[in-house]
């Protein structure tokens, strides 16, 4: 089983930065891929970003591709999601998810474990 708490959410206005954390319980991180996942108001969630286990395979939407880094830290049990440039359509509740797929993913359905999401609004 593992536990994932995100942080680092808030309001900001367009073209400023922020980085959200999201912490693992438990001894077996490096074993998971991590994601980041976004809804919008009224819109399904959608994959911003992927990671794996070793750090050296990334994923983005192209959304994001140029504005977001993703990264992790094994020793801290930490993924993060750098976010610059933000733009209003940003603005949604971030989920990071755990996937223990050998390969990362842009699909919900392959992800084991999920946070309970942080708030992110971009104000224009």
């Amino acid at each position: 089983q593992v536990q994932l708490v995100e942080s680092g959410g808030g309001l900001v206005q367009a073209g400023e930065s922020l980085r959200l954390s999201c912490v693992a319980s438990g001894r077996t991180f490096i074993r998971y891929n991590m994601g980041w996942f976004r809804q919008a108001p009224g819109k399904e969630r959608e994959f911003v970003a992927a990671i794996g286990w070793r750090g050296a395979t990334t994923d983005y939407a192209d959304s994001v591709a140029v504005r977001f880094t993703i990264s992790r830290d094994n020793a801290k049990n930490t993924a993060f999601l750098q976010m610059n440039s933000l733009k209003p359509e940003d603005t949604a509740v971030y989920y990071c998810a755990a996937s223990r797929k050998i390969l990362t993913s842009r699909y919900e359905v392959e992800y084991d474990y999920w946070g309970q999401g942080t708030q992110v609004t971009v104000s224009s």
